[in-house]
């Protein structure tokens, strides 16, 4: 990965922070993005320390779209090459949450933020080419639905039927940009982490989480564990023509039937741009 820049989008902690570290522990030049700037600063320090490599900070609130569109400003102004991006932000919330744009916060996190940021630095992306837009997705995406009658739970709210929405529409997301894109150009790929050690979902837990993750923490992945498939398909020099795939434990995988419905892609594509005030067009 020497020359190379790489984007990590909640790369302070967790599994963005193993991540970050594992690439640039292969020479990347890094730059990592966080709500938080302590937290920001922190993780940058103990990458520079740990892999001696450049790492560029970046702070926002990826839950506001005017957020994602100043971060994206940012990142290219100081960037002037992005060889990856890694699309790894996201998280869990039991109850129903508005945002800065009065969206529900888990698809807004989870699926519209990678979906506006991605389009914002493809651009960039193709003039660095060839590259990859990778995407931390989960296998909860086997149990989504999406519901176009109510995509922001205004009638009926579930924060596992949130959650397992928003990662199947990763994967449509990922597999409707793939066939918009050569791969000679931009590789675009989505993966599961599996289940691992971090603070994922404790801002608002639900009752299962708050009893069960006590019990199956010691059984859970490390994070430098879970981020192992996001480092591979970043960087594996076999990967480099390979898109519109689905990954698990480093391997491709299928991913479930609802993820191959390419009408139902098309039509996500169309809501979440309208939704972003995006182009329709890649």
């Amino acid at each position: 990965m020497a020359g190379r820049t790489v984007l990590v989008t909640g790369g302070t902690g967790g599994i963005g922070r193993a991540t970050a570290l594992g690439l640039a522990g292969m020479g990347a030049h890094l730059a990592i993005a966080g709500r938080d700037r302590g937290r920001a600063e922190a993780a940058a320090r103990e990458i520079r320390v740990v892999t001696g490599g450049q790492v560029e900070v970046f702070v926002a609130d990826l839950s506001a779209q005017a957020e994602v569109r100043r971060l994206a400003g940012e990142v290219l102004q100081c960037l002037s090459r992005i060889d990856v991006l890694v699309n790894n932000a996201g998280g869990y919330w039991n109850t129903r949450h508005l945002t800065a744009d009065g969206l529900e916060r888990t698809f807004a996190v989870n699926h519209l933020a990678p979906f506006l940021l991605t389009g914002l630095l493809l651009d960039r992306l193709k003039h660095s080419a060839p590259a990859r837009v990778v995407t931390v997705s989960s296998n909860a995406h086997a149990t989504g639905l999406i519901d176009f009658s109510d995509l922001q739970g205004e009638r009926s709210y579930s924060g596992a039927r949130a959650y397992s929405q928003s990662k199947l529409a990763n994967v449509l997301f990922t597999y409707e940009l793939a066939r918009r894109q050569p791969a000679t150009c931009v590789t675009v790929n989505a993966l599961h982490p599996g289940v691992v050690r971090t603070a994922f979902g404790a801002e608002d837990p639900s009752g299962i989480q708050r009893l069960f993750i006590p019990v199956m923490r010691p059984f859970m992945k490390s994070p430098a564990r879970g981020a192992a498939t996001s480092v591979h398909v970043a960087s594996a020099p076999d990967l480099e023509q390979v898109t519109g795939g689905y990954f698990a434990a480093g391997r491709p995988r299928s991913s479930a039937a609802r993820s191959y419905d390419e009408a139902a892609a098309a039509r996500l594509w169309q809501v979440s741009a309208h939704l972003t005030g995006q182009a329709t067009e890649a």
